[in-house]
């Protein structure tokens, strides 16, 4: 049985300036012990302390052990963008929407243990069978995206919005969102989507209403809405930071004629991608392609060749031909990975210093072997549970969106 004894980590501004501005893809691929990871001001704080000085070689043997115990009763899952060394252990590998739906098929699976962000096992509790529990290996694995779409904040632009006289409006929210939000758009007549079917809900919004409220992320919003022939006159951005009453930023006037209004979110990771890195890659491949996903900004997209989601990504240059090469926007592990799983291709980030998203980060392997350790040993940490309204709401956004065809 392993102690509970609590680590004393202390926290200083530095810790929390470090984690802001370090690029941990320049460290060793082997898996550093917890209590090195210095950078990292935001692990959860309760893990036990025997759990922070494992080695690489210690955790994979645990984890194996844990993992015969609970057989078929638990299953792990691992987003594109986690760390190699949390890969390794999952069952399924996938977008975020991929892998919630695909653990709640798994009836045998007591546990889902989703390697990921916050909202992503927010959606996996939502979609998963009553039996079934969702364990996040750290609490503090969030989205800085999603963090920007704060529910009141939201709340707040939906009442201006009525109280302008706005109406007809469709809110949309991107997968990247909490839950509250996803339940928000089921109570008032929207949906859920996601990268890849933002086309296709962008339709169906419109045949629902006059005007769309799309949410959390603005380049996704703008991006789709141009493929639909929306020109950028008839989109108006929000500005979640002014006061109540500023209208986001933006005139009575401007709102009105304005079929998407975006909000004004983003993701870290992906707003780093630019036209200059763009033409740097053609410059030194004149026959690359360049592939980036649609979290980018606007000018980064029609520069490049191709755009999509991460899946999209990874079956495009997985089917790609031999010899081809492939200059990609979105976010490091999975350009690596994608890089070594397709030896025959030169496939290689746009950005030669782009960061891993660093709250996905914090899914240290350490984490999830005290995940595994526990089930095993019959106690549950980490149960991300969606409060129960929250979720009915939020499944019925979701359904819409899985009935889009």
């Amino acid at each position: 049985m392993a102690s509970t004894e609590v680590f004393p980590l202390e926290i200083s501004e530095r810790d929390i300036l470090n984690e802001a501005n370090e690029c941990p893809v320049d460290r060793p691929v082997e898996t550093q012990p917890l209590s090195q990871e210095h950078a990292f001001a935001f692990w959860q704080k309760d893990i036990p302390q025997p759990y922070w000085d494992l080695t690489g070689a210690e955790i994979i043997e645990r984890i194996a052990e844990a993992r015969r115990k609970l057989g078929s009763r638990a299953i792990v899952l691992g987003h594109h963008y986690q760390r190699e060394d949390i890969i390794q252990f999952a069952d399924l590998r996938g977008d975020s929407f991929k892998l919630a739906q695909w653990a709640s098929q798994q009836e045998q699976a007591e546990y889902i243990v989703f390697c990921g962000v916050h909202f992503m096992a927010e959606a996996a509790d939502i979609l998963s069978k009553p039996h079934q529990k969702v364990i996040l290996p750290n609490m503090s694995a969030g989205c800085s995206m999603a963090d920007m779409a704060d529910p009141d904040d939201v709340y707040a632009a939906w009442d201006e919005l009525q109280a302008a006289g706005l109406t007809g409006i469709i809110p949309v929210t991107y997968m990247n969102s909490a839950a509250s939000l996803k339940a928000f758009c089921g109570k008032n007549g929207g949906i859920v989507c996601t990268s890849s079917n933002a086309r296709k809900v962008l339709e169906w919004a419109f045949e629902h209403g006059r005007q769309v409220l799309f949410f959390p992320d603005q380049h996704l919003g703008r991006n789709t809405a141009l493929k639909l022939g929306i020109p950028l006159e008839e989109m108006a951005v929000w500005d979640y930071t002014l006061p109540f009453g500023s209208l986001g930023g933006s005139t009575a006037e401007q709102l009105e004629r304005s079929r998407v209004i975006l909000w004004k979110g983003h993701c870290s990771v992906h707003n780093r991608f630019s036209v200059a890195q763009v033409e740097a890659a053609r410059k030194r491949y004149p026959d690359v392609t360049v592939l980036v996903h649609p979290e980018c900004r606007m000018e980064v997209v029609q520069a490049a060749d191709l755009d999509g989601s991460t899946e999209f990504i990874s079956k495009t240059i997985a089917e790609a031909s031999a010899g081809s090469k492939w200059a990609v926007g979105t976010e490091i592990n999975l350009v690596s990975r994608l890089a070594r799983e397709n030896p025959d291709k030169l496939v290689f980030c746009l950005d030669p210093v782009v960061c891993p998203c660093s709250t996905m980060y914090r899914i240290h392997p350490a984490y999830l072997c005290w995940a595994l350790e526990s089930l095993a040993e019959g106690r549950v940490v980490n149960h991300l549970v969606v409060e129960e309204e929250t979720a009915r709401w939020a499944k019925i956004a979701l359904e819409r969106m899985l009935a889009v065809r």
